[in-house]
């Protein structure tokens, strides 16, 4: 098995490397800056950005080696290379060559849908392959982006119009900016929550505009539209608007009664990962002989790819065959 489960986290088999383990580890590559995939590792690789969001999360980290994208390096015996996973601004691929020649690619997070803020995702072609699985279920299938973020604005802009606040809920730290970018672009002015325009703030300095954001003081002023995340919304009563209207951003959003659970009157399916045809058509395009899917729906995509022709299964599990062999 090329890459292991483990209590830490995912770990490059016979290597010293962790794969976005979410415990302090001696070597460790991070894919993003995300909360789940992040920690004070003794040693981190990852993009530039990546570090700088994890350094605006944890603080000054220990020792880290800032990676460009498409640029080989040595690691010992294997050679490492990063490409962009679309994810959110830095996130990356990991793609490895073994001493035998063998690739192994670890995709982290991934989305292929264009992003405003975000790299685009590149083709990591290897032999095999480790597949985030967040969306693998058939019935995750996401609208184009571009047909979901117009629904969001058509929904700002009724709001408005019948004199209410509008107020979207998205993760502070990818999400958000993409939708104040988007936002503004179309004339909104936006106010955010204090963790939105402090990432925003590390977006603008590593080069990427997301667009003029007030910060949340404690007032709304006429004509804003609200971009918080969720569980800062849930908590903090006091600070909401009347009348408004809320909506959550989320690839959650296909399954129905996902804006009652969050306690919004709208759900739009706004994602940045991958939905199933998205996992399965990367899948195919990198050529891999093997695939090795983890975490959300991996048996479900497994079998999915299985049934397509491709060798799959979940990481973790054993083959029936290597029971006897």
């Amino acid at each position: 098995m090329p890459v292991e489960m483990r209590r830490g986290g995912l770990h490059l088999s016979g290597t010293a490397l962790w794969l976005d383990a979410h415990r302090k580890a001696p070597l460790a590559f991070v894919s993003h800056a995300h909360s789940d995939h992040i920690a004070r590792h003794e040693r981190v690789i990852a993009t530039r950005a990546t570090l700088r969001l994890m350094a605006h999360r944890l603080g000054a980290l220990p020792s880290c080696l800032p990676v460009p994208y498409n640029r080989p390096f040595e690691l010992g015996a294997l050679c490492l290379e990063l490409l962009p996973a679309g994810h959110i601004l830095g996130s990356a691929q990991l793609r490895v060559i073994r001493s035998d020649g063998k690739r192994v690619t670890y995709t982290g997070d991934l989305n292929l849908e264009a992003s405003s803020t975000a790299e685009a995702a590149q083709v990591a072609e290897c032999d095999t392959l480790v597949l985030e699985s967040t969306f693998g279920h058939p019935r995750y299938r996401f609208p184009p982006k571009a047909e979901v973020v117009e629904a969001i604005e058509a929904f700002a802009r009724t709001t408005l119009e019948r004199g209410a606040t509008p107020v979207l809920l998205g993760y502070s730290l990818g999400k958000s900016q993409e939708v104040i970018r988007a936002l503004t672009s179309r004339g909104h002015s936006v106010v955010a929550h204090a963790s939105v325009c402090a990432v925003a703030e590390v977006y603008r300095s590593l080069g990427v505009e997301v667009g003029a954001v007030r910060r949340f003081d404690g007032t709304w002023l006429p004509g804003e539209v609200g971009v918080f995340p969720p569980h800062v919304w849930k908590f903090e009563r006091l600070l909401r608007p009347w009348p408004r209207r809320t909506a959550i951003l989320t690839g959650w959003a296909v399954d129905p009664g996902t804006a009652r659970r969050y306690g919004a009157d709208e759900a739009f399916p706004l994602s940045d990962h991958a939905d199933f045809e998205g996992l399965i058509s990367y899948a195919k395009s990198t050529g891999a002989s093997e695939v090795l899917t983890h975490h959300g729906f991996a048996e479900e995509l497994a079998r999915a790819l299985r049934d397509r022709g491709i060798e799959a299964r979940p990481l973790g599990t054993v083959r029936q065959l290597d029971l006897f062999g």
